[in-house]
C-alpha cells in the first residue's frame, strides 16, 4: 500500500513513542551499547535510527512524537485490572526517556500528548482531523490494534528490521492480515481473544485463529453472542457465560478518536533540526557516527582539536636536551573520574622529528637507557605482513613524542630500523603500544623482534570494559576527553584517489604519528593503575600479554592449504549441487529459482500446498522460506530435505571452499588468518580474515574441507591437541559437586554416568536415547538452558524437559548450588569472573524486567566457565610456544580453534611433541578434577582429528 505520493501531498508522521522505543530497547537486548559512563543507550540509538531511517526514506512533510499521558478513566472504570499486569519498564529503557526526549526537541520535532489518554487515542484523534485536511497520515507503530484505524488515507507504517525495508498496511493489508471484510472488525477481534499484554480478558478458550473463524463468520463480536446457539460445547458455553466480558474487551481495545487534541499544520511541519542541541545531546550519548549522519561532522566542535597551529610546531631539528627533562610545574592532572581534565586541543604538545642519523642514534640511545616507551609503526597498507614501513614514533612522557621517518628503499629502511634494535629488543624495557600485535608484526619483518615485557592498551581495556569499544579513537575520546587527528584528514576518504601514509608529507605525518604514541602512553598511565584496583595484573601480564606475541608468531606461520583438493571438491560439490537442483524442481513439477526465496515459497506453499492452513510470511508478505522453518515441516514433503542439502551444499561451496583458495599467499602456499583477543567478551579467541575457527565440522561434507590443511611438506605431519569436555570439568570444579567430580576422576564417559544418576538406572543399561537427553542437559545447563531450551532441542514436552532437568539437579545438588550462589553474587557486585580473575559485567542481572534479568543470569552461570577455558588454553599456549623455541624445536603451533590446538609436527619429534603437549595442556592450571586432551596425528587436519 505504498503508492507514491506527489510532491504536493501532504504526509503526516506520528510515531507512536514508547511502542518504538520498547522495540528500540528489546532489539539491543542481546548486545546492548554501553557508553563509557556505563549507561546502556539501546533504546535512544535503536529510537534515533529509527526517526534518521523514516526521514531519510520517506521525506515527511509533518511529523510528531506522541507519548502516553495515562490510561482513559473510561476504559479503568470498565475495568480496574487494565493493563495492571505489565511487567516494570527496564531501568535502562526508562533512563532513556528523558534523553529521547531531548532528541525529538533537538530535531525541532513536537512531542503531543494528552493528559489521560495513551497515544492510540492521540494518533487516532489525530489521523481522522488529518484526513478530513487532506493528509496521508502514516501510523508509525509495530501495534497491531492501529489497523481498526486504518482507511485509505490513514495508514500504518511498520519500521523494517535488520535493514529490512518498511511495511506500509492499508486497508486491504489489515483485511488479508486478519481474513475480514473491513479494518473495523480488528476492534472484534480483539474483543473475543482479549490482550494479555494490556490485561483485556476477552473470552475464555478463545484464541486468535477462533476469533478470526468467527467474526468472518458472525460479522462481529455481537453477532457471535447473538448467533451463539449456532456453536458447540465448551465454546458456546463460553460466549453466553462471558458476553458482558467481550463487550467490554471490545470497549477496551477500541482506539477513541475524540481525543482533547487539534492538528496544529505549523507546529508539525518537519523542520531542519537544531545542530547545538543535537551536538549536546549526541555527545553525552556518545553517539559518534549519528552525529556525522546528522550533521556532517564527526564531534562538537569543542571538543575536536584545532588543526596543527593549535599545537606546538614539529621541528625538524629538535634540541636533545629535552629527553631526560622533568616539569615539575606540570604534572598529568586528574579529574574526579578519573581521566585527565580540560580539552588536551590548545595544550601544547612537543612532537618532534627524528630526520637524521646522528637525531635517531641519540633517540634510540635514550629509549635504551628508559624502562619504559610506547612504539608505534604507520605503513603504507593494513596487511602488517605485507606493508611497507613508513615511520616509526615514540613517547615516554604525556604530551610529547617523537617521529622517526623510514625510507622507501629496503635497505635504508632496515638500516634506520637497526639503529632502534637495542631498544627494541632489550628484554627488560617494558614497550606500551596499542594493538602491538600489528607493530610486531611489521618490526619483525625489519629485524627488530620486539621483546621484553608488553602494555598493550587495546588488552587493558578490554579486561576492563569487555563490551565496550576498545579502539584508541573511542579510548581517547571517552577516557582522555580528547579528540585525535583522522587519518582521512591526511590520506583522504577511502576509495579511488586515497593517498598512503608515503605521500604525505612528513611533517603531518610525524604530527599524527607521535599523537598516536602519545595518547596510547596516556592511556597506559590511566589504565594501569585501574588493572591493578580491580586485581587483573596477573591476569593481564602473565596471559594476555605474553600471548600478543605467541599469535602473531601463529599468523606468520599460518598453515598449509592443498589448493588443487579444494578446486577438485568444488567440482565435485558443483555436480552434487546441479543434481540437487534437477531432483528438486523434478519433485516440484515446476521450474523455478530455488535461490530465489520468493519463488520457492511460492512453489511450496501455493504449489505444492504445504505448510498448513496459515503458512508463515514475512514483514513484506513473501512466504518465509528459512532453515528453522523449513527443518520443521521437513516430514511433509520429500522435497524439504533435498532443499536443505542444497542450500548446505551452497554455503558450503561458496563461503569456504571457493573463498580460502583465494586467501592463500602464493608466495609459500600457506593460509594465515588473524587471531582477536579483545572480540568476546568471554575471553575466548575469534579468528577473521579469513575465519579458521568455523570450519565446519558436523556434516561429512564440511568436514572434508578440513582435509585441504595439511603439512609444511613431506617431514612433517599435523598434530591435533583437544581438550576432552573442559567446560563441563570447569563445572565440576567450580560447583565442587562430589558426583560430578568422581565421575570424572574415574575416568567415565561422563554424558552416561550423568544419565545413570538422572535416570537410576546402572550406567551399563543407560540407553543411547538416555545418554543423548543427559548430554544436552549436560551442555544446557553450562549455557544456563531452561525447561523451555531444553524442550526445544530435544523435541519433547515442557514438562518431561522440566522433570529431567530437576532429577539432574536432584542428583548433582552442588551445581544447582553453584548457579545459585553465581547469580546472587553477580547481584550483589555487577560481575562474575573466571578462575583467574578475568570479570564479565552484567548490570542488567539487577533488572525488574524478567526478560532482561533471565538473559544476564544466563550469561552469568556460562561466562565463568567459558572465560576459564579460555584462559586455560591461553596459558597453555604460552607454554607451548616458549617450550618449543626454548627448545629450538622444528615443530610448530599453528591454529587454536576453541578448545583445539594444531601443530605442524615434525616426523623425529612427534613422540616429544605429544609428550610436550600433554603436559602442558593438562597442567595449564590446577582443578580438582583431572584436564584431559585427546591427541592425534595425520597427513591432514580432518585425519588429525
Amino acid at each position: 500500500m505504498s503508492t507514491p505520493l506527489s510532491n504536493g501531498d501532504k504526509r503526516l508522521f506520528l510515531l507512536d513513542a514508547y511502542a518504538l522505543i520498547y522495540r528500540a530497547y528489546f532489539s539491543f537486548i542481546r548486545n546492548p551499547r554501553i557508553n563509557s559512563q556505563k549507561l546502556n543507550t539501546s533504546a535512544a540509538f535503536g529510537f534515533t535510527l529509527t526517526l534518521l531511517e523514516l526521514i531519510k526514506r520517506e521525506h515527511p512533510t509533518h511529523l510528531a512524537v506522541v507519548f502516553d499521558k495515562g490510561a482513559p478513566a473510561e476504559r479503568l472504570q470498565l475495568h480496574a485490572e487494565y493493563k495492571a499486569n505489565r511487567q516494570e519498564t527496564p531501568e535502562d529503557l526508562r533512563s532513556n526517556v528523558p534523553y529521547i526526549r531531548r532528541i525529538i526537541d533537538a530535531f525541532n520535532i513536537p512531542v503531543i500528548e494528552s493528559e489521560g489518554y495513551e497515544a492510540d487515542d492521540v494518533i487516532g484523534t489525530l489521523a481522522k482531523q488529518a484526513e478530513q485536511e487532506g493528509y496521508t497520515t502514516y501510523m508509525v507503530t509495530p501495534d497491531k490494534d492501529f489497523g481498526q484505524l486504518v482507511t485509505e488515507r490513514s495508514l500504518i507504517y511498520k519500521p523494517g528490521r535488520s535493514g529490512a525495508p518498511p511495511e506500509v498496511l492499508g486497508p486491504a493489508e489489515v483485511c488479508a492480515r486478519w481474513g475480514l471484510q473491513h479494518p473495523g472488525q480488528v476492534r472484534d477481534i480483539l474483543g473475543l481473544m482479549g490482550d494479555a499484554s494490556d490485561n483485556i480478558p476477552g473470552i475464555p478458550g478463545i484464541g486468535e485463529k477462533t476469533a478470526i473463524k468467527l467474526v468472518q463468520q458472525f460479522g462481529s463480536l455481537e453477532g457471535v453472542i447473538a448467533g451463539a446457539d449456532q456453536l458447540k460445547g465448551k465454546q458456546q458455553e463460553n460466549v453466553l457465560a462471558f458476553a458482558d466480558q467481550g463487550r467490554m474487551s471490545k470497549e477496551l481495545a477500541t482506539i477513541v478518536t475524540d481525543v482533547p487534541v487539534k492538528l496544529d499544520h505549523h507546529a508539525l511541519h518537519l523542520d531542519p533540526p537544531d545542530g547545538e542541541k543535537v551536538r549536546e545531546v549526541f555527545g553525552e550519548l556518545e553517539f559518534r557516527s549519528l552525529l556525522k549522519t546528522v550533521l556532517g561532522e564527526d564531534a562538537p566542535p569543542e571538543a575536536v582539536p584545532a588543526a596543527a597551529a593549535a599545537r606546538k610546531k614539529v621541528t625538524p631539528k629538535a634540541q636533545m636536551s629535552m629527553f631526560g627533562e622533568e616539569d615539575p610545574a606540570t604534572p598529568p592532572a586528574h579529574a574526579e573520574h578519573g581521566g585527565p581534565l580540560g580539552d588536551l586541543s590548545t595544550t601544547p604538545h612537543d612532537y618532534r622529528i627524528a630526520a637524521t642519523e646522528h637525531e635517531q642514534l641519540e633517540l634510540a640511545r635514550h629509549l635504551a637507557g628508559l624502562k619504559k616507551f610506547c612504539v608505534d609503526t604507520e605503513t603504507d597498507g593494513l596487511d602488517p605482513r605485507k606493508a611497507a614501513l613508513v615511520g616509526i614514533s615514540f613517547s615516554w612522557k604525556a604530551n610529547e613524542g617523537w617521529y622517526v621517518p623510514v625510507p622507501a628503499d629496503p635497505a635504508g629502511a632496515m638500516h634506520v630500523v637497526g639503529r632502534f634494535a637495542k631498544a627494541l629488543t632489550d628484554p627488560h624495557i617494558t614497550k606500551v603500544g596499542q594493538n602491538m600485535k600489528y607493530d610486531m608484526h611489521v618490526l619483525d619483518r625489519y629485524g627488530a623482534r620486539i621483546a621484553g615485557p608488553g602494555f598493550d592498551t587495546m588488552l587493558a581495556h578490554f579486561l576492563l570494559e569487555a563490551d565496550l569499544r576498545h579502539g584508541m579513537d573511542y579510548m581517547a575520546e571517552t577516557l582522555l576527553h580528547y579528540r585525535p587527528q583522522p587519518i582521512t584528514d591526511l590520506i583522504g576518504p577511502a576509495g579511488k584517489g586515497q593517498k598512503t601514509m608515503r605521500e604525505v608529507p612528513v611533517e603531518l605525518a610525524a604530527e599524527y604519528a607521535a599523537e598516536d604514541a602519545d595518547i596510547t602512553w596516556q592511556l597506559h598511565e590511566l589504565l594501569g593503575p585501574r588493572l591493578a584496583h580491580v586485581r587483573m595484573n596477573d591476569l593481564f601480564n602473565d596471559v594476555e600479554m605474553p600471548l600478543v606475541r605467541v599469535l602473531a608468531d601463529m599468523e606468520s606461520e599460518g598453515i598449509r592449504l592443498d589448493v588443487h583438493a579444494l578446486h577438485a571438491f568444488s567440482k565435485e560439490l558443483g555436480h552434487q549441487i546441479e543434481k540437487l537442483q534437477e531432483k528438486i524442481i523434478g519433485a516440484c513439477g515446476v521450474p523455478f529459482n530455488i535461490d530465489s526465496p520468493k519463488q520457492l515459497g511460492d512453489v511450496l506453499f501455493e504449489t505444492l500446498k504445504l505448510g498448513g492452513e496459515k503458512p508463515k510470511k514475512t514483514r513484506t508478505g513473501q512466504y518465509q522460506t528459512s532453515e528453522d522453518v523449513l527443518s520443521a515441516m521437513a516430514h511433509e514433503h520429500p522435497v524439504i530435505p533435498m532443499i536443505l542439502d542444497y542450500r548446505s551444499l551452497r554455503k558450503l561451496k561458496g563461503t569456504y571452499v571457493d573463498t580460502l583458495p583465494a586467501a592463500v599467499d602464493p608466495a609459500d602456499g600457506r593460509i594465515r588468518t588473524n587471531f582477536r583477543q579483545a572480540v568476546v567478551p568471554t575471553g575466548r579467541l575469534s579468528s577473521d580474515d579469513p575465519n579458521l575457527q568455523n570450519i565446519p565440522v558436523r556434516t561429512e561434507e564440511g568436514r572434508k574441507i578440513r582435509k585441504a590443511f595439511v603439512p609444511r611438506d613431506a617431514h612433517y605431519a599435523l598434530l591435533s591437541a583437544d581438550y576432552s569436555q573442559i567446560e563441563l570439568r570447569i563445572i565440576a570444579h567450580m560447583s565442587g559437586d562430589h558426583h560430578m567430580q568422581e565421575a570424572f576422576r574415574q575416568g567415565l564417559d561422563i554424558h552416561a554416568a550423568t544419565a545413570a544418576k538422572v535416570f537410576n538406572t546402572p550406567i551399563g543399561e543407560v540407553t543411547r536415547e538416555q545418554r543423548s537427553r543427559a548430554k544436552a542437559v549436560n551442555f544446557g545447563i553450562a549455557y544456563g538452558q531452561g525447561a523451555f531450551g531444553l524442550s526445544q532441542n530435544l523435541g519433547i514436552p515442557r514438562a518431561e524437559a522440566q522433570g529431567i532437568i530437576s532429577g539432574y539437579f536432584a542428583e548433582f545438588p552442588g551445581v544447582k548450588a553453584y548457579m545459585d550462589h553465581t547469580i546472587a553474587f553477580c547481584r550483589k557486585h555487577g560481575y562474575v569472573q573466571t578462575l583467574m580473575g578475568r570479570r564479565r559485567y552484567l548490570p542488567d542481572i539487577a533488572s525488574a524486567n524478567n526478560t532482561v534479568r533471565a538473559a544476564a543470569e544466563r550469561v552469568a552461570i556460562n561466562a565463568p566457565m567459558q572465560g576459564t577455558a579460555a584462559d586455560i588454553i591461553k596459558v597453555a599456549m604460552i607454554h607451548i610456544h616458549g617450550k618449543l623455541q626454548r627448545e629450538k624445536m622444528r615443530s610448530r603451533l599453528l591454529l587454536q580453534v576453541h578448545d583445539e590446538l594444531v601443530f605442524d609436527c615434525h616426523h623425529e619429534e612427534e613422540e616429544e611433541l605429544k609428550k610436550l603437549v600433554k603436559a602442558l595442556m593438562e597442567g595449564a592450571l590446577k582443578l580438582d578434577v583431572p584436564l584431559v586432551v585427546d591427541m592425534n596425528v595425520g597427513k591432514n587436519w580432518l585425519e588429525a582429528h
